[in-house]
């Protein structure tokens, strides 16, 4: 697990981003650029792409890194959502594309005997992560250094995760799109209301995508103040007819 702060000063932030997403990823840079330029002190972590047990590898480092914030928001992004619902201490959490559950072409029994599989060496195919399936801002860069490969043990540690997630805040705000081809979007549909879902453009990465700039606002806001700014944007149902 690999950790670094961005910005000096300012309210805590703590952003916790997808399996393979790197600090030297341009799209990564440019939205943590967008959370200092707010006035966060950004405090991001960096997941290792392959585990053997969830909470010892991926969770409890940041659950105890977080204790001594004295509050702060979250964001999450992909494998960081699934993270990020079970860290305490945010006061309004934000997901980006939450891998809350697999999109995949096997079938469940396949799933489970590969996770019964007992070894973290790396040899099944992961999934395609392409232009089309980031974004179309992804760059050579971004796509030549994400992970190939995963292991039984990563398939059996995040589908176990997944299987106990948590009750999700009831102020949570979810931004995804329904052309992401990595995650499972029935698992949002199942655990965040309509009202507080922010549909965008593009693929896996927000960050990634050609419109990003038009949901930087919305986004900072639902930082700020949760739920509320996203139910205010909300269409209003026509009313019904009274004749």
């Amino acid at each position: 697990m690999r950790h670094r702060t961005f910005g000096d000063d300012g309210d805590d932030l703590v952003f916790v981003m997808g399996w393979g997403n790197r600090w030297t990823h341009e799209n990564v840079g440019w939205l943590i650029g967008k959370l200092t330029d707010a006035g966060y002190r950004v405090h991001a972590f960096e997941l290792p792409t392959n585990i053997d047990d969830f909470k010892a590898d991926w969770l409890e480092p940041i659950a105890e890194y977080v204790l001594d914030l004295e509050g702060y928001q979250l964001l999450g992004h992909s494998a960081g959502a699934l993270i990020g619902q079970a860290l305490d201490g945010a006061e309004n959490h934000v997901y980006l594309s939450p891998w809350w559950g697999y999109d995949t072409p096997y079938p469940e029994p396949v799933l489970e005997a590969v996770s019964a599989i007992p070894t973290a060496f790396q040899f099944l195919p992961g999934p395609t992560v392409d232009e089309a399936a980031l974004g179309s801002l992804a760059t050579d860069h971004q796509l030549s250094t994400m992970p190939r490969w995963v292991s039984p043990a990563f398939v059996r540690e995040t589908r176990a995760a997944q299987r106990n997630l948590l009750t999700i805040d009831h102020d949570a705000v979810v931004f995804c799109s329904l052309c992401d081809p990595l995650i499972d979007l029935a698992a949002i549909g199942r655990r965040v209301p309509t009202e507080h879902v922010v549909l965008y453009d593009g693929g896996h990465e927000i960050f990634s995508a050609r419109g990003r700039a038009e949901y930087v606002d919305l986004l900072l806001e639902a930082l700020e103040s949760g739920a509320e700014p996203i139910e205010r944007r909300q269409p209003t149902a026509p009313a019904a007819d009274a004749g």
